[in-house]
């Protein structure tokens, strides 16, 4: 018999480990006779919250549409016994929570799991598993590897999110749990929260690895983070991308182009797409992105900008698309899935949302942008220029100084996860653009209008007077009355520009050849608006400052300045790749 059914709710059911460890679950299920599927959702953030009740999907919803929703605190987090630890523990724990549910006189077997960011890491942990009774899982705005686009980026410490994240809502938020096992007491929450409150301080503390506020095992994790800034060991047991050959559930990506792990949401796509174990799991996967920043009920605002009512996550219930999607892989509902074109985007400027057949588009044209100037794109007021035509002989480089204890200020973005310090979004960039360490370059005024929609990267031939140091860029549209639209960003660390390889220190004064990832957008530039490219060494504190000295990261207490060289000439042609969809 079809929904809506009535709902029966438990609180606090207790699913055992393999390790003996007790975690709780709240089950929220339709009353009615026999069996149905199961939804689950593992989550740090408290499975009694109304957040992780309504949020991603409605915990009711779920239940009156044909489901047991079972929401799970994982183990160390809120009411569940154990010790917390970033990820280690999610895959074995994910496995037997998916074959816990799957056991019970309820459920038929048939289990999906969802939830966003770490809820969205649960999943592809458990999926990692193979635990047999997952058969689909939602995972938003989440990543594909946590050393590349979680806790780095272009060899860059993503200090802003894992400090914020750390010391809020890993530590603070679970306070009660964490003070027990450790006997803590209130004082030792007050100092926290008065850290939590003054973040500034806390994110230019040098050396980071000794910056206090999360020692005595408050979060061990973090500072293993700082301890491992390459690849290895350490984040290939729990990397997604190890994987994506080995897994074998079909997945509803989703994720926000102002989104921290835009760029992992996209690769779990199309990696998925291609090496997914099955024939249901490459052709099952699904992408859509709207324009937004990191949440998990996203609405049509985004920083200080309105995309308008369509955008709203809401306005096309993203949750029930999310339940269609499990109807036709838990129920076997032939409801139409299986022939929906895999991705759906939102494109900002024109503000519509559009069905496409793959991503990245094939009909899209790879136009480079090169940078021009004579010497002096510093700032707005700079002579900067943009154009799809080649240096032509030698033009004069950009020079700017970079001072680790004047930093570029973030200014929105992809960013978690304390707004109080970091909103993220859309922002004019105008008042960035103001100082001479931000380089500044911008086509004419367009005389049509330009869809760029895919993948953006920038090369960058440069010199640095230091051994070590960083490169930043960030796309932005110019309105005709000068409003800059921050698009998407990127960094590379200099000893890092050699993606997965071992630390190479620069040599002062030469050239290289850098690439900064700025992962994707899609956005129609207006006629008579501009394409803008930033170019800087900082973005602080979405990212950590370089000290420009060489030492270890986390270790460098001391600074010095930096001398940056921008080259643009024929045998050093800086640009940026911009993805041009055509129009009729």
């Amino acid at each position: 018999m079809p929904g809506p059914y009535s709902v029966k709710f438990e609180y606090n059911v207790a699913i055992m480990m393999r390790d003996g460890t007790t975690t709780y679950a709240d089950v929220f299920r339709p009353d009615v006779a026999g069996k149905t599927p199961a939804l689950l959702s593992r989550t740090p953030y408290d499975k009694s919250a109304p957040a992780n009740r309504t949020g991603t999907l409605d915990a009711i919803r779920g239940a009156m549409s044909g489901y047991a929703v079972v929401v799970q605190d994982v183990r160390g987090r809120y009411s569940s016994d154990g010790v917390f630890y970033t990820f280690v523990n999610e895959i074995d724990d994910g496995y037997d929570s998916v074959e816990w549910v799957a056991s019970q006189p309820w459920c038929d077997g048939n289990v999906g799991m969802y939830g966003v960011s770490y809820v969205g890491a649960t999943q592809w942990l458990t999926a990692k598993s193979n635990a047999p009774s997952l058969k689909a899982i939602v995972p938003g705005v989440t990543a594909s590897d946590y050393h590349e686009g979680w806790t780095w980026q272009g060899g860059a410490f993503e200090l802003g999110f894992n400090l914020s994240w750390a010391m809020g809502g890993l530590t603070a938020a679970n306070w009660t749990n964490i003070s027990r096992r450790l006997h803590l007491h209130d004082d030792d929450l007050e100092r926290l929260i008065v850290a939590k409150d003054n973040l500034t301080d806390a994110y230019r503390h040098l050396p980071m690895a000794e910056m206090p506020h999360l020692m005595g095992e408050l979060a061990p994790y973090y500072y293993d983070w700082l301890d491992h800034p390459e690849y290895d060991d350490y984040w290939k047991t729990v990397s997604i991308e190890e994987s994506h050959s080995d897994i074998t559930v079909p997945a509803f990506n989703f994720g926000g182009w102002h989104d921290i792990f835009l760029g992992g949401t996209i690769r779990n796509f199309t990696r998925m797409r291609e090496l997914g174990a099955t024939e249901s799991a490459r052709n099952g996967q699904r992408l859509l992105i709207g324009p937004w920043v990191h949440g998990g009920a996203p609405t049509n605002v985004s920083g200080a900008h309105n995309f308008g009512t369509r955008a709203a996550a809401a306005e096309i219930d993203l949750q029930g698309q999310m339940l269609r999607f499990y109807d036709h892989w838990l129920k076997g509902e032939d409801n139409g899935v299986s022939d929906d074109k895999p991705v759906r985007i939102f494109v900002m400027g024109e503000n519509v949302w559009r069905s496409e057949d793959e991503w990245p588009l094939s009909r899209a044209n790879i136009v480079n942008f090169y940078l021009h100037s004579a010497g002096k794109a510093n700032s707005l007021s700079g002579d900067g220029r943009l154009s799809q035509e080649l240096p032509n002989g030698e033009e004069e480089p950009d020079v700017y100084a970079y001072n680790p204890l004047n930093p570029v200020p973030t200014l929105g973005g992809g960013l978690c996860c304390d707004v109080g310090f970091m909103a993220a979004g859309v922002y004019d960039q105008r008042r960035v653009e103001g100082r001479d360490d931000v380089l500044v370059y911008s086509t004419p005024p367009l005389g049509r209008d330009v869809e760029v929609t895919g993948p953006i990267s920038v090369t960058l031939f440069a010199s640095s007077s230091a051994f070590d140091t960083d490169f930043t860029a960030k796309l932005v549209d110019v309105d005709p009355a000068g409003y800059a639209r921050n698009l998407t960003d990127g960094i590379v660390r200099a000893r890092y520009r050699f993606t997965r390889q071992p630390a190479s220190l620069l040599q002062p004064g030469q050239v290289y050849e850098f690439t900064i990832d700025l992962w994707a957008t899609s956005n129609l530039f207006k006629q008579g608006h501009s394409i803008r490219l930033e170019v800087s060494s900082s973005n602080f504190p979405r990212f950590d400052r370089n000290t420009n000295t060489g030492e270890a990261i986390g270790s460098d207490a001391e600074h010095v300045s930096a001398l940056q060289h921008v080259f643009h000439t024929s045998e050093y042609p800086s640009h940026v790749k911009l993805p041009l969809i055509p129009r009729d």
